[in-house]
């Protein structure tokens, strides 16, 4: 089916004429005759017929006629660009599955900028799974958001920054008012964070590459537990400094330098590329980076 045919129609029907279909479409009458023809072909109707000096509509073609016009504006609507983003009037729910300790940390400012400029647009925080999905292949999710997120070829990605591992501890820890050495560290009682309950993590590659070695008693699937524990037991626990800092301060425990150099920890934000040319979709991305940048650095709302 050639959609130019509806284009043609419309203004058949529109003139009841053939030369003046013609002027309106700015062609040739001999091709709007051929045109003609294929339209009665396609639609098995004569459409307009000789009656006396000019021509007449069939009842097909009155049929059709208003019909065409909002078929006609509903193919140009989708072969349009977007318009332009009205945030005011935006109504959309997203999506978010990021780990505890960065809603906690992005959370708030995120959610302050989307409530001021979108009203009507909804934030869904969805907690980690214990494995990997493919949520955001299938669109379920609109953003996720972590440092070991499998590379697929149809995720992208911005990086929003690196963050600082740090010991964290309570106010009233042995070690609290000590140096922390390596090896002090090393006799301590440990926890690790791992949604997938995993008693060891990369902590303890680089310990064995410095020949010593740590007990993890514990494994928690997140941060906040972790801290939990930490405030009420002798475990140590080892989490980024910048998304857990506000969490550390409320339950007034202490964090100190790890003893060894810890490869910083690469936060990304990823999604499916079909939504690279999403303006919501792109419009809430840039907030996240936004947000995500150190307080010095975040630009002026």
């Amino acid at each position: 089916m050639d959609l130019n045919l509806l284009t043609a129609l419309d203004a058949l029907l529109s003139e009841g004429s053939v030369s003046a279909a013609a002027e309106r479409s700015r062609v040739s009458v001999p091709s709007m005759s051929r045109t003609l023809a294929r339209l009665r072909r396609v639609t098995g109707d004569e459409l307009l017929v000789r009656s006396g000096r000019g021509m007449t509509l069939t009842p097909r073609a009155l049929a059709l006629r208003d019909g065409i016009g909002p078929v006609l504006q509903q193919a140009r609507d989708l072969l349009t660009p977007a318009p332009e983003l009205d945030l005011a009037r935006l109504e959309r729910t997203f999506t978010l599955r990021w780990h505890e300790s960065l809603v906690t940390a992005l959370g708030p400012a995120l959610v302050a900028r989307v409530r001021e400029a979108a009203p009507g647009a909804r934030l869904r925080f969805l907690a980690e799974p214990a494995a990997d999905t493919d949520d955001v292949r299938h669109t379920r999710i609109d953003l996720l958001a972590g440092s070991s997120v499998p590379a697929l070829p149809d995720l992208n990605s911005v990086l929003l920054g690196h963050d600082e591992l740090v010991v964290v501890m309570r106010a009233g820890h042995p070690l609290a008012a000590k140096n922390l050495t390596l090896q002090r560290y090393a006799r301590a009682d440990h926890l690790s964070v791992s949604r997938r309950g995993r008693l060891r993590d990369p902590v303890d590659d680089v310990l064995e590459k410095h020949g010593v070695t740590r007990d993890v008693t514990v494994a928690v699937p997140g941060s906040a537990a972790a801290l939990d524990l930490v405030a009420t037991t002798d475990l140590l626990a080892v989490v980024p400094r910048r998304v857990t800092a506000s969490s550390v301060i409320a339950r007034g425990l202490v964090t100190r330098p790890a003893p060894v150099a810890l490869p910083p920890v690469p936060l990304r934000l990823y999604w499916h590329r079909r939504h690279d040319d999403d303006q919501p979709h792109a419009w809430l991305r840039g907030l996240v980076v936004a947000v995500s940048a150190p307080r010095s650095e975040r630009p002026e709302k």
